[in-house]
């Protein structure tokens, strides 16, 4: 596939600043793993073996257990994109977890950003 640089990014290399962005904000780097295994079905065991493998973006989501259905209910804008136009798909996979992170470290609600409530 060819495609945005960050497809090839080491999921592990970004990791650090997904946590940083909550914890900046108050939130626990558990919060933080909670919304990643939440979008992508990972328990936090295996979120923690893609991480010490280093696995990038691509590959990341490409072996998801199960990427949660509700994951198109997340909308609005992440780094001056609308998520919902997004049309290549790993790209709008990769939104989505941006936009939770920021859901998370603005402050929302858990079951909000998890889209329970």
């Amino acid at each position: 596939m060819t495609g945005h640089r960050i497809y090839k990014t080491s999921f592990a290399s970004v990791y650090p600043l997904y946590v940083a962005k909550a914890e900046k904000k108050g939130r626990a780097k558990s919060e933080v793993d909670e919304v990643i295994c939440w979008l992508t079905g990972y328990s936090p065991a295996k979120l923690n073996a893609q991480l010490k493998k280093k696995t990038d973006f691509e590959g990341f989501f490409a072996q998801a257990p199960k990427r949660n259905p509700l994951r198109a209910l997340i909308k609005g804008v992440v780094c001056g994109v609308r998520v919902e136009d997004v049309k290549e798909p790993l790209m709008r996979e990769i939104r989505y977890l941006d936009k939770l992170v920021d859901e998370l470290a603005k402050g929302k609600a858990m079951e909000k950003i998890l889209r329970t409530a």
